[in-house]
């Protein structure tokens, strides 16, 4: 189990995007559980970035909600953490 970092503008974004309609939060949330387990599950459509985010990972939840993460490892415990940097459409997050 991964263990995720939520960034303020995550936290932001993601509030902002469940305000537009409440019933997206219970996706969101599945999604988020989904990427503890496992990140590169078909049904998450995890893909690198390229270009100026290159370094940057991006995953679906949803018809057009996408959340941009980047994968790091925690040096105390030597686990990999998703810090998640941004979620919303696809012209809000790229």
């Amino acid at each position: 189990m991964r263990a995720l970092v939520l960034t303020p503008k995550f936290k932001k974004a993601y509030s902002r995007y469940v305000r537009r309609d409440r019933r997206l939060q219970d996706r969101m949330e599945e999604t988020l559980r989904q990427m503890q387990a496992d990140v590169y599950a078909s049904s998450l459509h995890s893909h690198k970035l390229s270009g100026k985010l290159s370094e940057l990972w991006a995953c679906s939840c949803g018809y057009d909600c996408h959340i941009v993460f980047a994968i790091e490892g925690d040096p105390e415990t030597s686990q990999e953490v998703l810090v998640l940097l941004d979620i919303g459409r696809h012209d809000e997050v790229y």
